[in-house]
């Protein structure tokens, strides 16, 4: 089984002693970009997306062969310093050892560490390059390890810019150094104990998030919506994404352990991206300079948890004014979460209608012509937008009082 190591994806760019950027793979890389993807879909791939060290634990995970490698190791009471990636910057400060460039196994990687000095493998992770090498970081790199095999770890991944693996012989840990930091390795049952009790507060939070989501969609209805009913929703929208992400974490260290984590983690989070960018899209103010959705988004993931807390600060990071009293202002939504929740209505004319009418109250009370009037919208999809809102008012309605 080979390891598939993303030479991009794992590598980043660290400040040295001078505060600039050192290793060769810092001028290849991008910003993070914010997505936006639902947990659909939760697994090493999904979850690693744009970070570099979870990139890398979805490599070391149980079921893969680097980690087979690794925890024979371990069970071997040896000691191993193991690069993950080759080029120029690694191959200046290797020194002594000897070529090998053979295929990746977990029993290869487990014979050769029993020798003294570090293994290097390639970029993509499928072949052993160097055996038993001397590795010479700059020594002027700050490290905080006291631990020789500790210390070259942290300064190599900081100059090259690849992660490294320490495994210590007497702590019988495993440690991973990529992007500035320092990750160790827990077993499976102990990252399951964590993320079982993450899971049951998801589960708490979710069923919070529901009931002020209907709560929200019988105020829609009945136009007596203000900023703090919208900014509560946003609120624990953001709360159970935060906490989900922590999840999708464990689920990437835990590898082949965390299907079933995963599983339950794609059932709770179904639909809650996408009812966030919703209700962010319905309640964003008007005004001269009025926040884009990508501004409101990255605000939102910004907000410490401490912020988050403060409806105010919630509040201000949508674009209103910073104060409680903006909070209790009446406030109407355009729409678009309601008009999603119609079967089979296509998001461009979603934004049609919206667009032509401005607000949900008007849709509401829209006819079916007034609704052929927009484009796109024929007689009977006039007519299936008609029923669906009103399926939808009366539901709500009765959901909110009986």
């Amino acid at each position: 089984m080979r390891v598939p190591i993303d030479r991009e994806a794992t590598r980043a760019p660290v400040m040295g002693p001078a505060g600039r950027a050192v290793g060769a793979g810092a001028a290849r890389l991008r910003p993070a970009e914010h997505t936006g993807n639902s947990y659909a879909g939760t697994g090493p791939a999904h979850a690693a997306t744009g970070d570099p060290l979870r990139a890398t634990l979805a490599l070391m995970a149980p079921g893969t062969a680097l980690r087979d490698g690794l925890e024979r190791i371990l069970r071997g009471r040896t000691g191993a310093l193991i690069v993950l990636g080759y080029d120029k910057v690694v191959e200046e400060i290797c020194t002594g050892g000897f070529p090998l460039d053979v295929e990746f196994s977990a029993t290869r990687l487990r014979e050769l560490c029993k020798m003294d000095g570090a293994v290097v493998l390639s970029n993509d992770g499928t072949r052993i390059v160097r055996a038993a090498v001397h590795l010479m970081p700059d020594p002027a790199i700050p490290s905080e390890e006291s631990g020789t095999r500790h210390r070259t770890a942290e300064r190599v991944a900081k100059q090259t810019g690849y992660p490294v693996i320490s495994v210590s012989q007497s702590m019988r840990i495993i440690g991973l150094y990529t992007n500035g930091q320092r990750h160790v390795l827990d077993d499976s049952a102990a990252i399951l104990s964590r993320a079982n009790q993450a899971l049951a507060t998801l589960e708490r939070y979710k069923l919070r998030l529901d009931e002020v989501s209907g709560t929200l969609s019988a105020l829609e209805i009945e136009d007596l919506v203000t900023v703090r009913d919208a900014v509560a929703v946003v609120q624990r929208l953001e709360m159970v994404r935060r906490i989900a992400d922590e999840i999708a974490g464990y689920v990437v260290e835990l590898g082949t352990d965390g299907r079933l984590l995963a599983l339950q983690l794609d059932e709770l989070m179904a639909g809650v991206d996408g009812d966030r960018t919703l209700v962010i899209r319905d309640y964003l103010p008007a005004g001269r300079k009025p926040r884009s959705l990508e501004d409101a988004l990255e605000e939102l993931d910004l907000l410490t948890a401490g912020e988050l807390i403060d409806l105010v600060a919630v509040a201000k990071a949508l674009g209103y004014p910073p104060s409680a009293d903006a909070l209790d202002a009446a406030v109407s939504p355009r729409g678009f979460r309601l008009l999603a929740k119609v079967p089979r209505l296509p998001g461009p004319v979603v934004d049609r209608l919206v667009d032509h009418f401005g607000s949900l109250q008007r849709l509401l009370g829209a006819t079916v012509e007034d609704l052929q009037a927009v484009e796109g919208v024929g007689d009977a999809r006039a007519r299936s937008v008609r029923e669906g809102l009103s399926r939808l008012a009366e539901a709500s309605i009765l959901e909110r009082y009986v």
